[in-house]
């Protein structure tokens, strides 16, 4: 009998191939000519791998992102080259600043014409180099099953990031007898990086030298699956705890210890007791300037412990007292061993009893309000009613939240209170408008049976709108709270706080339409998605509920005025002593 003859395999089915045997089963992919044989493949993969046709390849990559923020996974987008591939710029950068691991597959033009300039070709791992954690640019066919387990490792270890992966197309369409586990080649890549027992002895030495110690947490928390770690630390010390925007939901909201969010929108509380503390404990943070505003002030009277995955972050920006670059996640559980071997090494509660008090008198004190109005639906109080009703309904932790960029996202993060993490995220290094409906369709693929919902502004939502015929054909029922005040709303409250209220081209309306412009309801229904649109108080409660239990996807235009401001607020490159309260 004959021996069976080894199976050629093409490039475009090795690579999809390797995306099931890394566990994928959902990818945003948007096709083209220099892609076409990577779609081809997903059809012949269409019982192992679901493929989101997004409206645009932007679209596209914030799903990924979406998906890979509330799961921890990777997120996969697939586009074709030239235009196709630098839609992804803006995916990629926004994926770097806040550690999201998707990996971005791009068709590229045949190896024989690269660097003529042809038909839609991009230098496309140039242009991307420094906003990727890695990038590739495939050159042979033998070599594509390394490249996609090496940037799958990549993308997941360390501090998680993005990849991309060109591939030409005659690398697609080239046949080899495929090895699916190929050695990977990454010299030099040490992303395990562990706390010693030493330097957490020494961390606890300075908690019992403190007396106004404060944990400052960050999306570094979320990444390591650290929250219930945090948790037990946190209430076994009796140490307060302040989170960034990326780091709510790692601590619950509603915890005695809990006060919110620090920076320039952070709670006045939060940012008091940073101020006075004299022991930092900075876990999974990156001490960005939204955060700190003026460095040299920021946490000036305490020392500073500094726990990072990320070797580069540390001491970056405040010099940490003790630097420490580890796991978060490790590091936290190598705590909690080193109380329990000896409880002795932290001090008890009452050696903060007085920070405490104080830290209470803050939070009484300036608590976060606003004016509400009988006259008008005030965006606050529509996120506050929001979150109200999906609390009564006991729906907090089955409920995932994220938002475009603007003053819409400020309000989310101070007026939703997260219990539990990946339950909630956003664009925050980057700050990318258009990012809250694809986010969120991303998320709803990846958790079907949660309500996913997008709190949005006109002009962030506009920016990526026609994701909704996604939503639509792929029956995705993502609910959007369209916060309508026709402007650019934090852009207009810098030029009433300092540019004397010139408008600078904030205004997004028509001056001569008598209703509000555009008209989101047809725009939605245009793409047969169900949608309303209210402008009274009296009938906000019930126009959430509906939104809240429709089947399909669903767009809620809530015209809200334009006069309100994100306060508390710390001007950019400011101090504690410079917040604006009102």
């Amino acid at each position: 009998m004959a021996a069976q003859q080894p199976k050629l395999t093409n490039g475009a089915d090795i690579l999809v191939q390797c995306m099931v045997n890394h566990g994928v089963d959902t990818v945003f992919a948007y096709p083209g000519g220099a892609s076409m044989p990577i779609h081809q493949a997903l059809t012949r993969f269409q019982d192992r791998i679901r493929t989101i046709l997004p409206r645009h390849e932007q679209g596209g990559g914030f799903m990924a992102q979406g998906y890979a923020r509330t799961t921890g996974r990777v997120g996969v987008c697939i586009a074709t080259s030239g235009p196709g591939a630098t839609n992804f710029v803006t995916c990629l950068a926004d994926a770097k600043m806040d550690s999201v691991p998707i990996i971005a597959i791009t068709g590229q033009v045949g190896t024989n014409v690269i660097g003529t300039d042809a038909f839609q070709e991009t230098p496309i791992v140039e242009v991307c180099r420094a906003i990727t954690k890695y990038h590739y640019l495939v050159q042979r066919t033998e070599d594509l099953a390394r490249v996609m387990k090496e940037a799958f490792h990549v993308a997941t270890t360390g501090r998680p990031g993005p990849v991309i992966v060109d591939i030409p197309k005659d690398i697609q369409n080239r046949s080899i007898v495929p090895d699916y586990d190929p050695p990977m080649n990454l010299p030099g890549y040490m992303p395990d990086r562990k706390a010693t027992r030493e330097q957490l002895l020494q961390l606890l030495a300075l908690i019992r030298q403190s007396k106004r110690p404060i944990l400052y947490v960050g999306g570094g928390v979320v990444m390591a699956n650290a929250a219930p770690y945090l948790k037990k630390f946190a209430e076994r010390t009796g140490i307060p705890v302040a989170l960034t925007v990326h780091g709510l939901g790692s601590f619950p909201s509603k915890h005695y210890l809990c006060l919110q969010m620090l920076g320039m929108h952070g709670t006045v509380y939060a940012n008091y007791a940073i101020n006075e503390a004299d022991l930092l404990l900075a876990f999974g943070v990156r001490f960005d300037d939204r955060v700190t505003g003026k460095v040299s002030e920021f946490a000036k009277h305490g020392k500073i412990a500094h726990i990072d995955i990320d070797p580069s972050e540390i001491s970056k920006i405040k010099t940490a007292t003790l630097p420490i670059c580890g796991d978060i996640g490790q590091a936290l559980r190598d705590l909690m061993q080193l109380i329990d071997e000896d409880p002795a090494r932290i001090p008890p509660h009452s050696q903060f009893s007085g920070w405490i008090e104080q830290v209470e008198k803050w939070r009484d004190a300036e608590p976060l309000k606003f004016a509400d109005r009988d006259d008008a639906i005030v965006p606050q109080y529509a996120i506050q009613r929001l979150w109200e009703i999906v609390r009564d309904r006991g729906a907090l932790n089955d409920t995932i939240v994220t938002t475009g960029v603007g003053q819409h996202q400020m309000w989310t993060a101070q007026y939703w209170h997260f219990e539990s993490p990946r339950t909630w995220f956003t664009s925050g290094g980057l700050g990318t408008m258009g990012f809250g409906l694809p986010g969120a369709l991303g998320a709803q693929i990846a958790h079907p049976l949660k309500t996913v919902i997008d709190v949005d502004g006109d002009g962030s939502f506009l920016m990526n709108v026609q994701e909704l015929a996604t939503a639509y054909t792929e029956k995705i029922p993502v609910k959007v709270l369209l916060l309508n005040n026709q402007h650019l709303g934090m852009v207009m409250q810098w030029e009433d706080r300092f540019y004397e209220s010139n408008r600078g081209h904030t205004y997004l309306g028509a001056g001569f339409e008598k209703e509000p412009y555009p008209d989101f309801v047809t725009i939605a229904k245009g793409f047969k998605c169900q949608a309303n649109s209210i402008t009274r108080k009296e009938d906000l409660d019930d126009a959430l509920r509906e939104m809240l239990d429709s089947k399909g996807p669903y767009v809620l235009n809530v015209n809200v005025p334009y006069q309100e401001h994100v306060l508390p607020m710390i001007p950019g490159g400011m101090t504690v002593k410079d917040i604006i309260k009102a």
